[in-house]
């Protein structure tokens, strides 16, 4: 990969299919003499021109508007030629292997005008970008995010991360260790001075600060990554508790088979819904009950439902209040919910919910901190929403200025905040080991590094990227 990032590149920035307009880039170093020859104009710089691009037989292919975009100011930091044509699949492709063609074409000496032009990798541009320092790795991500998201939240939470709100913190906490790391390490490089050092420099009060921005950004990450990957809830219980009678009831939507017979759901149904902005993943799934009162079909149903439930980021187990006087299916519910306790990840919080209020039995005793809604009525479903949204942590308060985040930089942001955390432990001891201390802080500083991408492995640079649409 390190040999090919001098190649010049070229890609459909467009999605496939028709329409009005489609558009082919290059990327490059010294691209204006391969884009004079394709358009057989003078390109002035950053200006529209409707040029005739011509094949290798001289005949026309497409009335297109040519953009020349000279280093370094352009997307990714190198030459950029823009051909916006029009949007059919059979022209941008063939205008596509006619940039190819005469880009490998020689001249009377012998010599092709780009000899290395290639298809560009998924993510390319926008590596390229990151690796000219057009954008640091947090704003490359949120590119990704602002064409994948899929909600109005999430639209606005990749924007501000994409105009490097996410980075303008992640650097003031990094300014902040390094300014304690050299206070830190001047004092080791002069450890016979006669200075109280801890209390002069106020270290204590400073490691409190980064504790406190470190858990801050924490909170703000968490609620970025929930608009960007959303949240997965899965529906579990018994058969006929309602579950897929839920689903429809949450979505809006006559999405699950709802019937009085047992096992009608067979496999998980997933449904995406929007709760305060945030996407949320319903999977509706097989009820649960002993393995010998199922079919095979039923069975192969239920093992997936286990497997979703080991998955998921919340699980809502569903009791049915109609049968709650009934002992087989009390005993019954009191064995799936030690079941599903047992399954749960570290990371899964249980959420019980009493459905069929409006069928209650009269004499029903109620003490129960469980939640009671009527998926057929409607009843308690805004509550509900509600506590799914507390569970997950969702604080509307914060959404306001919230910038998208992912998994990888949840994990980095705790490792600060471990190593910050731990530093601090140091400050107990009757003789401040201020060499730990100092490491302490230098590891804390490396994660954070982490996250814009001032210090990144080249492999971790391809699994971000690989995932990225090929024309950017």
């Amino acid at each position: 990969m390190l040999s090919q990032r001098n190649d010049p590149i070229i890609a459909l920035a467009t999605p496939p299919g028709r329409g009005a307009v489609g558009i082919v880039r290059l990327s490059g170093k010294h691209l204006l003499n391969f884009a004079q020859k394709l358009t057989h104009r003078q390109l002035t710089p950053r200006v529209a021109q409707l040029v005739t691009i011509k094949d290798q037989l001289g005949d026309s292919l497409d009335q297109v508007l040519a953009i020349f975009f000279p280093a370094p100011h352009s997307y990714t930091g190198e030459d950029v030629l823009e051909l916006q044509g029009h949007g059919g699949a059979v022209v941008l492709q063939m205008l596509l292997q006619n940039c190819l063609q005469t880009a490998h074409q020689k001249n009377a000496d012998e010599v092709a005008l780009l000899p290395h032009l290639r298809l560009a990798r998924p993510g390319e541009f926008t590596e390229r970008a990151y690796l000219n320092h057009k954008l640091d790795l947090a704003q490359a991500e949120a590119v990704a995010d602002l064409i994948d998201a899929n909600t109005e939240a999430a639209v606005r939470s990749a924007g501000r991360s994409l105009e490097g709100v996410f980075s303008k913190q992640v650097n003031t906490l990094k300014d902040m260790l390094i300014h304690l790391r050299m206070q830190i390490e001047a004092c080791l490089d002069f450890p016979d001075e006669d200075i109280d050092f801890i209390q002069q420099m106020h270290v204590d009060e400073q490691l409190q600060a980064l504790e406190e921005k470190t858990k801050e950004l924490l909170a703000q990450a968490a609620h970025g990554r929930l608009l960007r990957d959303g949240l997965k809830l899965v529906i579990a219980g018994q058969p006929n508790a309602g579950k897929s009678s839920l689903l429809n009831a949450l979505s809006g939507a006559d999405v699950a088979i709802v019937t009085a017979i047992a096992g009608t759901t067979r496999d998980v149904l997933t449904q995406s819904i929007q709760i305060q902005g945030v996407p949320v993943h319903v999977l509706d799934t097989a009820g649960l009950r002993e393995y010998a009162l199922a079919d095979e079909v039923e069975q192969i149903g239920m093992a997936r439902a286990w497997d979703q439930i080991g998955h998921a980021d919340i699980v809502l187990l569903l009791n049915d209040l109609s049968r709650e006087n009934q002992s087989d299916y009390a005993k019954a519910q009191t064995r799936l919910r030690q079941d599903i306790e047992q399954a749960l990840a570290p990371h899964t919080k249980l959420l019980i919910v009493n459905n069929k209020s409006d069928a209650m039995v009269p004499s029903l005793d109620l003490n129960s901190q469980a939640l009671n809604i009527s998926a057929k009525t409607g009843d308690g479903l805004d509550r509900l929403k509600v506590r799914i949204m507390d569970m997950a942590g969702w604080q509307a308060g914060l959404n306001e200025g919230v910038f998208t985040a992912r998994t990888r930089h949840l994990d980095a942001i705790e490792a600060v905040l471990s190593h910050i955390q731990q530093a601090t432990k140091f400050m107990q001891f009757a003789a401040v080991p201020l060499d730990l201390m100092a490491e302490e802080c230098r590891l804390a500083q490396n994660h954070l590094s982490l996250l814009t991408g001032n210090f990144s492995a080249d492999d971790l640079l391809g699994e971000i990227f690989s995932r990225f649409c090929i024309g950017k």
